[in-house]
């Protein structure tokens, strides 16, 4: 696998981050506050979309958009859907 990307989020008072490991097979893990709610691997490129929720009460759905380019080696795009809007999540360094 290729060179992990990491994408971090605030919001409503949590924290989401998306890792994508990019190759042949990619995987993306998704946390929120810190811990695991999903892991996934994918074959090939294009959208893949995440489901979880917010610890909210009630708990409050949202879903993460990966957008992996079919070619090369370009940094994948995330965004957050959450209550019908969607929002860019920011690629971080990780030191």
């Amino acid at each position: 696998m290729g060179r992990p990307f990491h994408f971090h989020i605030d919001h409503a008072g949590h924290s989401i981050t998306v890792t994508v490991r990019s190759g042949l097979t990619s995987e993306i893990e998704l946390l929120v506050d810190g811990k695991e709610v999903f892991r996934q691997r994918v074959h090939g490129s294009g959208t893949s979309l995440l489901s979880g929720e917010l610890p909210e009460d009630p708990p409050l759905p949202f879903r993460i958009h990966v957008h992996q380019a079919r070619f090369g080696s370009a940094i994948p795009r995330v965004t957050l859907e959450v209550d019908g809007e969607e929002v860019p999540i920011p690629e971080r360094a990780i030191a």
